[in-house]
């Protein structure tokens, strides 16, 4: 059976028709990802199960497609910080209120995942991905829709998610940028944790850091 538009009809995410949410990946996405299209489900589920007219932060347990659903479909974005992502690495999602905490996490069930075997097969990755069968993958998301989720109510501990403040801010005697002043007498990037190396200069900044 094709995920085709004709069989779309009815089913809503968030306000959104299928096929908007769709159309909505691939412009986000720049490609309709199963992972983005999963999540815009959860998303769904969870916010048809919390309080209307509260506001909600999210948190991700995934870096993997699921961030980009909460930020298609919801306020919340990494940038504002209104999105955690904590990479615990499960296909999982958490709407809360920001104040209180209270909020829903919905997950995939992988019990639930036996009657559905190119999701089964997605999720676990048990087969290539140049193996996979597109088609009957999306076919089987619009049908599977929230069957394979599950949902409970949780308490999040708002302590362990405060952003780091940076409102002390020195100069680093070593590269001249600004850094935040409680991680030491010079920048992390020139104590060697930077993810790259200037063109002419690599383990320069580390060097002079231990010298």
């Amino acid at each position: 059976m094709h995920a085709n538009r004709a069989v779309h009809s009815g089913v809503t995410i968030c306000g959104h028709t299928y096929d908007q949410y769709l159309d909505m990946v691939r412009a986000f996405h720049k490609h309709i990802a199963p992972g983005v299209v999963i999540g815009g489900l959860m998303v769904d589920l969870a916010y048809r199960n919390l309080p209307q007219g509260e506001f909600f932060d999210s948190i991700s347990e995934t870096r993997s497609c699921l961030p980009d659903a909460i930020q298609i479909l919801t306020p919340c974005t990494i940038g504002n910080g209104w999105l955690k992502v904590i990479d615990l690495g499960r296909f999982a999602l958490t709407l809360f209120e920001k104040h209180s905490g209270n909020g829903v996490r919905v997950y995939v069930n992988s019990r639930k995942l036996d009657d559905w075997p190119e999701l089964k097969s997605f999720f676990f990755k048990l087969v290539p991905k140049k193996e996979q069968d597109p088609q009957a993958l999306m076919a089987e998301i619009y049908l599977a829709n929230t069957s394979i989720f599950d949902i409970r109510k949780v308490q999040v501990d708002l302590t362990c998610l405060k952003s780091r403040s940076r409102r002390d801010v020195a100069v680093c005697p070593l590269c001249g940028e600004g850094y935040p002043s409680c991680d030491g007498e010079i920048c992390l990037s020139c104590l060697g944790k930077a993810p790259y190396s200037y063109f002419g200069e690599s383990g320069s900044k580390k060097n002079q850091a231990q010298s």
